[in-house]
């Protein structure tokens, strides 16, 4: 699965890359508007994710000249613009889905994954099990034998990348950089509360516990044998 990802940003542009790599995509990035509609006219992508402020060429200018060319590679256009008007003119203009940021990265991946679906790609994983718990990425929902579980936005994230490495530990340098987006280390407990925060939600009222503290290494969320 093939994303373009067109943002001047350059932190932006690599913690999107990065994440998605992650996922199973393979990404190019392009730093202009320019360059951006060359790479795009060159087809073979399943999805384009473009900022509306871009150098060289707006990114509205830019995906009304993709769609005069015939090319109908399915657009997210990326954001800090949020006002209605903002929105409609990016839809109006060949756009297929609009996200504002800031934005959570989860939300990004299903945004994409149902463009993809959208466009006739390849299905791509939109739920997650681990034993009797069942995270669905696309309405965000969360439940364990059946039982729905209530999460804030941070806990959703922490709790979907332990799903998506179920079985293998996951270390505090892991958390920090791929949940808080944390290169460094800030020396304080924001890992141990919300760990300690979800593992109430989602083992507090069931019999056995999926979520175990690896000592001295970190956290492992695995399904009993």
């Amino acid at each position: 699965m093939r994303v373009l990802v067109i943002e001047d940003d350059s932190e932006t542009a690599g913690y999107i890359a990065k994440g998605l790599g992650e996922h199973g995509f393979t990404v190019d990035v392009a730093a202009d508007g320019k360059q951006g509609l060359v790479q795009a006219l060159d087809g073979g992508y399943d999805v384009a994710v473009v900022d509306r402020m871009l150098p060289g060429l707006d990114g509205v200018a830019l995906v009304e000249a993709l769609r005069k060319a015939g090319q109908d590679t399915p657009v997210l256009f990326l954001s800090a613009m949020g006002a209605v008007q903002d929105r409609v003119a990016g839809l109006k203009g060949g756009g297929d889905d609009y996200l504002v940021k800031p934005f959570a990265f989860s939300e990004l991946l299903a945004r994409i994954e149902a463009l993809t679906r959208r466009g006739g790609g390849a299905p791509r994983e939109t739920t997650l099990r681990v034993g009797d718990l069942v995270m669905d990425l696309l309405s965000r929902e969360v439940s364990r034998a059946g039982r729905p579980i209530a999460l804030q936005p941070r806990e959703f994230r922490l709790l979907e990348y332990l799903m998506r490495h179920a079985g293998r530990v996951v270390t505090r340098t892991m958390l920090l950089e791929q949940v808080w987006d944390y290169h460094f280390d800030p020396q304080s407990n924001v890992i141990d509360v919300h760990v300690s925060r979800l593992r109430q939600k989602i083992d507090r009222d069931f019999e056995t516990p999926l979520l175990h503290t690896v000592r001295g290494a970190g956290y492992s969320l695995r399904a009993p044998v």
